[in-house]
């Protein structure tokens, strides 16, 4: 198929670019920024500069293009956001951007579309020991405070559109926390350097929330899989066998890279100087990967976060 991928030169973006590319599909990336065609081209993937909020000229940039299907990948987020107001762009992006870009796929004659979701969207909360599957728990519920409803209507309103737009053939890929390379721009790459330097602290382990993890060549697998085998109007959690907290993650990074040992911090000095990344790590769920391996024939190639982080330490 043609695919035109929003958010390409992004890390998730690249990952599932390459994917496509290596599957034998034809991929125009989408980039905002000239360093993100350059970026593309040396991928051998056809770049597109359009911005997906600016939907005039998004329109214009693709005006004669034609393509079979369409991959929203695209977030505002630079670097670990801390405080809720770094969301707001990527918030954005998740509801006018979804617009933006199902209005310009359909203008192309792109039928299916697939949408980046993540874990977040059942909640920033502690589910306990319960697991989660696409059916058993509301997606998006109202968040407990303002703050957090922003985020969650991001979530809901991307999800709903990909899901529920006729003409449409949406499939919602919800991830875990991503990690893996991210060939000299984010990812893993990021973190390990903010290790070597100790700028990235942990908490206490009274209360470490228990992520589900995503490496980024698993992401990029899946959108393979669901482009060629998802249904339509359904959402998969693409995650790996074990959940773990994101202490346990940066401290088997740390050993894995041989980079100081992170220090400690209060979780209630977090809460101060980052509210939205007090509510992440203090968030644990719990989601079932079945639907994924049995509907779309895809399984993790890291199972856990350990065996990711192996394989990149060695590479």
């Amino acid at each position: 198929m043609r695919v035109l991928v929003a958010g390409a030169s992004g890390v998730l973006g690249r990952h599932m670019s390459m994917a496509l590319a290596d599957a034998g599909h034809d991929v125009i990336g989408m980039t905002r920024s000239p360093a993100g065609t350059e970026q593309l081209g040396r991928m051998g993937i056809e770049p597109l500069v359009a911005d997906l909020m600016d939907r005039d000229a998004l329109l214009h940039a693709v005006d004669g293009m034609h393509a079979d299907a369409a991959v929203h990948a695209a977030t505002a987020l630079r670097k670990v956001p801390m405080r809720h107001q770094d969301m707001a762009a990527t918030n954005a992006l998740r509801s006018q951007g979804t617009r933006n870009l199902i209005e310009a796929a359909q203008s192309i004659g792109a039928r299916r579309l697939i949408v980046e979701s993540m874990h977040f969207g059942y909640g920033y909360g502690d589910f306990g020991d319960r697991t989660i599957t696409e059916t058993n728990t509301p997606f998006a519920p109202p968040g407990r405070t303002p703050a957090l409803e922003r985020h969650l209507q991001g979530f809901r309103v991307k999800e709903h559109l990909a899901l529920h737009t006729d003409g449409v053939d949406g499939i919602s890929l919800r991830f875990g926390a991503l990690y893996g390379p991210g060939f000299g721009d984010g990812g893993t790459d990021e973190i390990v350097t903010m290790l070597r330097k100790r700028r990235l602290p942990v908490v206490p382990d009274r209360r470490p929330g228990l992520l589900p993890w995503t490496h980024l060549a698993d992401a990029g697998a899946a959108t393979v899989a669901a482009l060629e085998r998802g249904t339509p109007g359904q959402a998969y959690h693409i995650v790996d066998d074990e959940p773990a907290s994101m202490n346990a993650h940066v401290r088997f990074l740390a050993a894995a890279f041989g980079t100081p040992k992170p220090m400690t911090v209060p979780l209630s000095l977090v809460r101060v100087i980052g509210p939205y990344l007090h509510a992440f790590l203090t968030s644990a769920a719990r989601l079932s990967n079945d639907k994924a391996k049995r509907e779309l024939g895809w399984t993790p190639k890291y199972p856990t976060y350990r065996d990711g982080i192996r394989s990149l330490a060695t590479s």
